[in-house]
Parts: C-alpha cells; sequence; structure tokens
C-alpha cells in the first residue's frame, strides 16, 4: 500500500506536525509521499531528507521565522529570509527534489497568475522558501520566471497533487480554529481573520484525506512565536497517541 503525508502550513504551529510524526513512527507508520504548504514543506523537507522527527524539533524549536529573516532592500521593502535557506542548505544534502530519500511536493502560490503551483521536480529550496513567503511580510520569490508567495493562500492542505499515486492519504493539520477568542489587539484580530479565511480551502482538501490529524485548540498560539514549541510539540504527540492506533492507517478493503 502507497500511503501519503500531507503537512499543512501554520507557522510555528508548524511544529505539530513533528510531534505527530514522533507519534506515528512509534505506531511504525512509514509514507512513500510527501506534499507539503509553507511550515508544513520544510517539515516534510526535513523528514523527506532522513531527519527523525526528534532530529527535526532540535532545529527548529528555537527557530523564530524573524530570527531566520533580514532586512531587504528591494522595491518591496519587506523582508528576505536568507536565514532559512541557510537553515535548509545545513541541513538537507539534497539540492533537486529528486534525490531526497521520499519523493516531496511543495505548493506555492503564482501571485501573477493567481494559480497554486505544485513542485516536485528541480532545485528544492526556492521552492519551499517560496512556499513560506507570507504576503506583506517577506519578499516574493522570483523562481523559473514566476513570482511566488505562501502556498497556504490557495491550498492549505495540499492533498490533491498526490491523490492519485497514493492509496492513503493522512492529512496533518495544525490550524483548528476554536470559539475561545478572546479580542485582545489587532495583531490577534488580523492573525485569526488570515486563519479562517485559509480554513476554507483546507476544508476541500480534507475530504481528500483518509485520515485526518488536528489536534484541537492550536488557534491559541501564535504561529509567529516559537516560545511555546515544546508546549505544542507534546500536545500533538499526545493528542495523536490517545486518540489514533495503526489499524487506524490501515486500508480497509471493500467486498
Amino acid at each position: 500500500m502507497t500511503r501519503g503525508l500531507v503537512l499543512s502550513g501554520g507557522g510555528a504551529r508548524g511544529i505539530a506536525h513533528i510531534g505527530v510524526l514522533k507519534a506515528l513512527e512509534e505506531m511504525k507508520i512509514r509514507f512513500d509521499r510527501i506534499s507539503g504548504t509553507s511550515a508544513g514543506s520544510v517539515v516534510g523537507a526535513l523528514y523527506a531528507s532522513g531527519h527523525s522527527p526528534d532530529k527535526i524539533f532540535e532545529l527548529v524549536k528555537n527557530l523564530s521565522i524573524f530570527r531566520s529573516v533580514r532586512p531587504a532592500f528591494a522595491w518591496t521593502g519587506l523582508l528576505t529570509m536568507d536565514g532559512l535557506v541557510d537553515l535548509l542548505k545545513k541541513n538537507i544534502s539534497a539540492n533537486k527534489f529528486e534525490e531526497l530519500q521520499i519523493p516531496l511536493t511543495v505548493a506555492a502560490t503564482d501571485i501573477r497568475m493567481g494559480k497554486i503551483k505544485y513542485f516536485d521536480k528541480g532545485d528544492l529550496i526556492p521552492a519551499i522558501v517560496s512556499s513560506c513567503s507570507i504576503p506583506a511580510i517577506f519578499n516574493p520569490v522570483s523562481f523559473e520566471g514566476h513570482l511566488y508567495v505562501d502556498g497556504g493562500l490557495l491550498d492549505n492542505l495540499p492533498a490533491k497533487p498526490i491523490r492519485n499515486q497514493c492509496d492513503m492519504i493522512v492529512g496533518l493539520h495544525c490550524n483548528h480554529i476554536s470559539s475561545d477568542f478572546d479580542v485582545t489587539n489587532i495583531k490577534l484580530v488580523i492573525e485569526r481573520s488570515l486563519l479562517i479565511s485559509i480554513y476554507a480551502n483546507t476544508q476541500i482538501s480534507r475530504e481528500l484525506c483518509d485520515v485526518f490529524i488536528e489536534p484541537p485548540r492550536m488557534d491559541r498560539f501564535s504561529s509567529m512565536d516559537t516560545s511555546k514549541a515544546q508546549e505544542i510539540f507534546d500536545f500533538s504527540y499526545e493528542f495523536t497517541k490517545n486518540n489514533f492506533l495503526p489499524h487506524h492507517f490501515q486500508k480497509t478493503e471493500v467486498a
């Protein structure tokens, strides 16, 4: 059976993917293909290159997204992600998608065309950075003659590009929206508004997943703050261990 793994975007909440992966590895669940957006593309690439969940957590737990960026003196006046590029180059030996141990697909948004782009071959790191480029914060990424921003705008849970290649799809979503929300500042209102908007396209992709893992109340964590990294990791790990068993990841044959 060919089993695919799909990882949503979510900024620092993407650390939840690592906790879930640790629990799945302990259940001896393995994946033949991976697809990811934004933070999910980073975790997916590190996992596809052979790193264990524990190693991935060590690499990212202290990485604030704003510590990995640098001011950009470009026409946009925004930020670049040179720090993220450095981290990926240091910890991923593959330069091309084709060199990864597990096939990977990365989603990014072509900002000029207004269309989603799924990368699965060619240069690896530019595709990941394209997928992570949050509009209005980071510079769009010019790559292969196109201009890309965060893939979460159009497909935050990219199950579609690998659905026909897998017998089973396991989707990991780290952006559960709860009703427990207190309006305390404009930053929280903006972030929650974006979360709600992106959540809409996730519901379509969710229907393509055979197993959907969504740790609850993840919206209590900011997408830009890794100070709660250990809490996010532990919570998602325990949630998966307590709610899923190995048989959930086996395809049931219909007579």
